[in-house]
């Protein structure tokens, strides 16, 4: 037995590469792994001494000075380790302990531990093995005790981070302390995926108001507002009722596509009214991924509405001014612009005359008013000189951009004046007993109406005796009174004339006296002659 056991530490010790070489090639490994020309290793085959070389070794620069470290009669009080190995290392642990304490009195230590490199450790975990005469009394962080065991877990470690664990406690005997930590470690194997949120934004325009007659421009501009892309944008606007696009559609749909981030869109469509009122209507901007935004635009759609009135004499003379008032006003919501009133010139009149600007063009009397606020009026007037009888019917008419046009009619009856003047004279003055005389008896008619129904009677007095008649209608006489038949009608600036012979019987300054009645006159014109009769 003493020769065996002496045998195997020779073979331990023997130089070559026929000791630790050979006893490790029994357990599998190849002598070529080994270095040759060794003559002591360590239990891993590590050489202890080197054989001599025939040269010496090149002369090599002094190392730079390291801090020593803290030693005592029990060895180092700090160490590192790189782990998995020295020349790999992804985690490093440093370990700084006090080089002495004192029995039975606290002090503290720290584990540094630090990820030098560019990949992040998942579920960092450090075990703290202390020894039988070591008593804890706190950590920081905390720890999880198992046995003598210290675990902390320290989660994630990022790439070029350190954490420090610190350890307090005490040494409950004289023993050297020793402990030794270690680590474990996990490389999450680690994809990245870019999370974008889109996001829409609507934005529609169209003016507050507008006029009936006119167009309405909307415009509408979607926004991804977000991060990404937004796919399958559209843009769905349902039209009020009474308001159309002008190729007369009730809805509006845009495509606008897939927008980018950031990206807008700019889309535009023209509306028409049917009616005025206020329209209020909301677009709404969708995507297929379930993104929503919503825009409203209130348009009041107004329009100026026109009203005329006309008044002027029912009734007037011929040679007489008539002179009209027209008044125009907006009983619209809307100013009326270029509002223009015309007033049409009847026939049979002259000496046109118009106020506040207006002017005769062609057959009508014409004024520019220019813009008429809502709820506001203007008057002018017209004055027309008639020149014949008849009825004077004119109409004034009123219109301004986007309205309706508006009328007004007046009717004016000119009539003349009828004004017959009476004369009688006599032929001859004075005339002698038996002799006979004449009388003329004129009617003229000064007016500017004819008259009717003149009617001619004549009274003689008793020196007269009634010899013989004739003019315009026949005479019947009885008595002394001579009645001539009516005279139908006379005009305006004629005369008609009748004409009575009498005899003279009897000597006296006489009275020859006519009366005159027409349908005009309201009460009988009368006229007398004198005349002398001498024996």
């Amino acid at each position: 037995m003493k020769k065996l056991l002496f045998l195997m530490v020779a073979l331990f010790f023997l130089p070559g590469c026929y000791s630790c070489q050979s006893w490790h090639h029994m357990w599998g490994k190849p002598r070529e792994d080994y270095p040759a020309g060794k003559f002591m290793w360590d239990k891993n085959c590590k050489p202890l001494k080197q054989v001599a070389k025939e040269k010496p070794a090149p002369k090599q620069e002094p190392p730079k000075p390291q801090p020593a470290a803290a030693k005592s009669a029990c060895g180092s009080a700090s160490a590192s380790g790189s782990y998995p190995c020295e020349t790999c290392t992804l985690v490093k642990l440093e370990k700084n302990m006090p080089a002495e304490v004192e029995m039975n009195s606290e002090f503290s230590y720290t584990i540094t531990v630090t990820n030098p490199t560019e990949i992040m450790l998942k579920d960092v975990v450090v075990t703290e093995t202390t020894p039988e005469n070591f008593k804890a009394s706190g950590t920081n962080p905390k720890a999880q005790v198992d046995g003598r065991d210290l675990i902390f877990g320290l989660g994630v470690l990022e790439p070029g981070a350190t954490k420090v664990i610190t350890i307090a406690g005490m040494a409950t005997t004289t023993n050297c302390l020793q402990s030794c930590a270690n680590v474990s470690y996990v490389i999450p194997t680690c994809t990245n995926v870019n999370v974008v949120q889109p996001a829409l934004k609507l934005v529609k325009t169209a003016p507050a108001s507008a006029l009936l007659c006119e167009t309405i421009p909307v415009k509408f501009i979607v926004t991804n507002t977000g991060s990404g892309s937004a796919g399958n944008v559209k843009i769905e606007d349902a039209l009020p009722a009474g308001l159309k696009t002008v190729d007369g559609k009730s809805s509006i749909l845009f495509n606008a596509g897939t927008l980018a981030a950031g990206q807008s869109k700019e889309f535009n469509a023209v509306l028409k009214a049917d009616k005025t009122g206020k329209y209020e209507n909301k677009a709404v901007a969708t995507s297929a991924n379930g993104l929503k935004a919503e825009a409203s635009t209130i348009t009041e759609v107004q329009q100026p509405v026109l009203a005329v009135s006309k008044n002027g004499p029912d009734t007037l003379y011929i040679g007489r001014t008539a002179t009209y008032e027209i008044k125009v006003v907006n009983k619209g919501n809307s100013p009326a612009a270029n509002t223009i009133v015309t007033d049409t010139i009847p026939a049979g009149v002259t000496a046109i005359k118009a106020s506040n600007g207006g002017t005769v063009s062609g057959s009508n009397v014409v004024w520019n008013i220019g813009s008429l606020p809502a709820g506001a009026a203007k008057t002018v007037q017209v004055s027309y000189t008639a020149s014949t009888a008849g009825a004077i019917s004119n109409t004034a008419k009123a219109t301004a951009s986007c309205a309706e046009p508006a009328t007004a009619s007046a009717t004016t009856n000119v009539t003349g004046i009828a004004a017959v003047l009476l004369e009688v004279i006599d032929t001859e003055d004075p005339i002698e007993i038996g002799s006979n005389e004449t009388y003329v008896i004129t009617a003229t008619n000064q007016g500017s109406m004819a008259d009717t129904n003149i009617r001619i009677v004549c009274t003689l007095e008793d020196n007269e005796q009634y010899v013989s008649s004739s003019g315009a209608t026949t005479a019947s006489a009885v008595g002394q009174t001579v009645t001539f038949e009516p005279l139908p009608s006379l005009a305006p600036k004629t005369k008609a004339t009748w004409r009575v012979v009498v005899k003279a019987v009897k000597p006296g300054d006489v009275r020859f006296t006519v009366t005159m009645t027409t349908d005009q006159l309201t009460r009988p014109v009368q006229e007398t002659e004198a005349t002398n009769l001498y024996q």
